[in-house]
């Protein structure tokens, strides 16, 4: 008889173990397959639902889009699938890294919905009836409705305070109809995630979103600390000039005298108006042959869009994936201003990230790396509209006016990143606040941060619910910290560009415009992986470090 040495037993054992991973992840692969299947059609039926219903505005959709919605989340409280996602997942390391990525993002996405079949209904339900009633309502001024292109540029160009003060309370008035309704769903939300052991909604969002609450703490104290000396500072300034132009004290300005209802942008009364650059332009022909000129054309995205203002639309913008497979498009209420500049740059930022991912890619995978690295690609291209060098080049300015613009739009830019820091604040700790206490006077506190934050007074009077007009309440919850770390990626990917694709020293007068090696940089290394890597991989591979406050510090706040 002969014996079996040591080292064949060895080897007889790890071709089993390697044989039975194999076979494993066969399953996992057959398994997400047929997740896909699913998966898939729902979810492009979903999002092609909710454009007709925002394009629209017809009852009609907005109840076929709930039911759509109702069902993918369904899909995705699957207990079973919940189990053999678990199972997979703690079974140890996957060799392939596409599976294991796609585990991963299943586990998240089954997480959040391994709740009760009942209240998972209420929820959505709830969720559609709110963002139906936002969606198709407009504020009231004098007995008239009135859009919010109407509020935007009364606020922005109307001397007289009383009706500057109507416009203001107009764009508020929907918070005060969803109110109700939008602190029953705030209940809801965390009582699916308790059920999940979480403390509340905030976090279970947070968690599952590949996220951690006490980083992202640490950064926006961190951003508090930095901005709050700037900010008064630029702010007082603004403050002098608006107060004349009203011919008021600065010590009388309320929240109607800013541009903007929320003040998350800068008021552009400095020694030029931006906007008049952009007057009697197309703004879409713009952005156009700007995409184009970087080698990122956007004719097939905007030929599907929706550009302009109507009853019954959706009054605000975003970027949109119809369906992973190159039905990308944006909705927008276009003007000929500066803001709409900025705003049609900025989702057709969002519209290019999901035109270029990778179609090799599984479709699990044929998404953003995160939420917030679209938010950065969105803003990295957003922020070219007060951008003088790019002016120029766009909108053929003469050196004289470009170095009379470069002036302002620098210190517009620089102002409107950190007045962005410093609404965001209030946005984060509000919404933190909200979920942990949902019963606490949310009217008064609401005041108490803007005050602290942003340094605006509160108006006289019992406080209302003005602040649920913000739509990220509804559309986007404990999303809002998303835009700030954009932000912070946005100006750590224009660092790696400037000193590493464009071998410059300094980014002085650098336009963006017509280098298609720009394009190249973002369809190389973060449009075209999509999720394939984890979102901090991702920055890593595309800046060679991790994600860091260190380049919008150096870009914008002196």
């Amino acid at each position: 008889m002969r014996l079996i040495s040591i080292r064949s037993i060895l080897l007889l054992a790890a071709a089993i173990l390697v044989g039975g991973a194999a076979s494993q992840e066969r399953e996992l692969a057959e398994f997400i397959e047929a997740h896909v299947t699913q998966v898939a059609p729902r979810w492009t039926q979903a999002n092609l639902t909710y454009w007709e219903a925002t394009t629209t505005g017809r009852k009609e959709a907005w109840d076929k889009y709930e039911a759509l919605q109702l069902e993918i989340r369904q899909l995705y409280s699957n207990r079973e699938d919940f189990a053999r996602i678990k199972a997979f997942k703690e079974s140890g390391p996957i060799a392939d890294p596409r599976l294991a990525r796609q585990i991963e993002k299943l586990y998240y996405a089954y997480l959040q919905n391994q709740i009760e079949p009942e209240l998972l209904t209420q929820i959505v339900q709830l969720d559609t009836q709110i963002q139906q009633t936002y969606n198709s309502y407009r504020g009231r001024i004098d007995g008239q409705d009135v859009t919010m292109s109407d509020i935007y540029t009364l606020l922005t160009t109307e001397k007289n305070t009383p009706k500057r003060e109507a416009a203001w309370h107009a764009s508020k008035q929907v918070g005060n109809v969803i109110i109700k309704d939008f602190l029953h769903l705030v209940k809801l939300r965390n009582q699916g995630a308790k059920a999940l052991g979480f403390d509340n909604y905030h976090t279970m969002t947070i968690v599952t979103g590949e996220q951690d609450v006490a980083q992202l703490d640490r950064i926006f104290d961190e951003l508090d600390a930095l901005t709050r000396e700037p900010f008064a500072r630029q702010k007082k300034e603004l403050d002098t000039i608006l107060a004349r132009s009203y011919g008021i004290a600065p010590a009388e300005l309320m929240p109607w005298h800013y541009h903007d209802p929320f003040f998350q942008r800068t008021p552009l009364v400095y020694e030029l108006d931006l906007d008049r650059y952009y007057q009697g332009r197309r703004v879409e022909d713009l952005a156009r042959r700007y995409y184009a000129g970087v080698g990122l054309p956007v004719d097939d995205i905007l030929a599907r869009s929706d550009l302009y203002d109507r009853e019954g639309k959706y009054p605000h913008a975003y970027g949109f994936d119809a369906d992973r497979e190159g039905d990308n498009r944006v909705l927008a209420n276009l003007q000929d201003t500066e803001r709409w500049m900025e705003t049609l740059l900025h989702e057709l930022g969002h519209a290019l990230y999901s035109k270029y991912h990778d179609r090799r890619e599984p479709w699990l995978l044929r998404e953003p790396a995160h939420s917030f690295t679209t938010e950065a690609v969105a803003m990295f291209f957003g922020r070219l509209s007060r951008n003088a060098a790019w002016m120029q080049q766009m909108l053929g300015l003469s050196d004289e006016e470009t170095a009379r613009i470069k002036t302002v739009s620098d210190r517009y830019l620089q102002f409107q990143q950190i007045l962005f820091v410093r609404w965001a604040l209030v946005m984060y700790h509000f919404e933190k606040a909200l979920y942990a206490d949902p019963g606490r006077d949310l009217n008064a506190l609401w005041w108490d941060l803007v005050e602290r934050y942003q340094f605006l007074r509160r108006p006289p009077g019992k406080a209302d619910a003005g602040w649920v007009s913000k739509l990220h309440f509804t559309t986007a919850p404990c999303y809002y910290h998303n835009y700030v770390l954009g932000e912070l990626l946005a100006s750590q990917w224009h660092h790696t560009i400037v000193h590493q694709i464009l071998e410059l020293d300094s980014d002085e007068g650098l336009s963006y415009v017509g280098d298609e090696r720009i394009g190249r940089y973002f369809r190389d290394n973060v449009l075209g992986p999509g999720a394939h890597y984890r979102w901090d991989e991702m920055i890593v591979r595309a800046t060679g470090e991790p994600l860091t406050p260190r380049y919008f510090v150096e870009q914008f706040i002196k």
